[in-house]
């Protein structure tokens, strides 16, 4: 596979090809890299493939999936094109691991959460569920994308009351306008700024676990 997204993918210590995994495409924020995303996706691993996704943008001394003209307003041709890579290689990588096409996660951080959403608008039951953290989804995608989500896809928001990047208001449009395709929708505000704290990992691991049927933990992670 040839793929311009330089990605890791991490498997479970049990991994049997005959078998198949819920999976976790992890897409990290604007600036950082897929790294950060592993470290917070590390505990998921013991029963989840995770696969964590470097962003094609140099962007200072990280990564960027998109680059933008003004806060909450994307290069439509830089954004565009993200969307269809990261459709292509979750396609491709489901060819090439025991994914379970059922039971295909997308969890974002920021930018990662912009493009987390916006997947999931896009590829019907091609995904399952989304963690989508402290992001937004662009006008254009809600006025000019071919939006089919999942009527039973799995969304998990949150949204920190003192984001100094996005505002509070965000993360409540984002949770309005998944529940007019899904009833699955889990809303979190929780007090703090544009930041995973730890007590909002334990919550979304604990969602993922639940909603993909798998029970084991793992006591590794964001606390250790």
């Amino acid at each position: 596979m040839n793929s311009p997204y330089i990605h890791e993918v991490r498997l479970p210590s049990h991994y049997n090809p005959d078998q198949r995994y819920p999976v976790i495409f992890a897409l990290h924020g604007m600036g950082s890299d897929e790294q950060d995303m592993l470290r917070l996706m590390e505990p998921m691993q013991s029963d989840f493939i995770i696969v964590a996704i470097r962003g094609p943008i140099v962007q200072g001394s990280g990564y960027a999936y998109f680059q933008i003209k003004s806060i909450g307003n994307p290069i439509r041709e830089l954004y565009d094109a993200s969307v269809l890579g990261l459709q292509q290689l979750i396609v491709d990588l489901s060819g090439k691991y025991a994914i379970d096409p059922k039971r295909r996660y997308i969890a974002g951080f920021s930018q990662g959460a912009i493009m987390a959403m916006t997947l999931s608008l896009v590829m019907g039951d091609g995904i399952k569920g989304i963690v989508a953290m402290s992001g937004y989804i662009p006008q254009f995608v809600k006025d000019e994308y071919k939006l089919q989500p999942d009527t039973e896809l799995s969304v998990f928001i949150s949204h920190g009351d003192q984001d100094h990047l996005f505002p509070l208001q965000l993360g409540e449009d984002n949770a309005n306008f998944f529940r007019q395709h899904t009833h699955h929708v889990t809303y979190v505000p929780y007090n703090g700024g544009h930041q995973v704290k730890p007590d909002l990992y334990q919550q979304f691991q604990q969602w993922l676990r639940i909603d993909a049927n798998v029970t084991s933990e793992d006591p590794k992670g964001l606390n250790s």
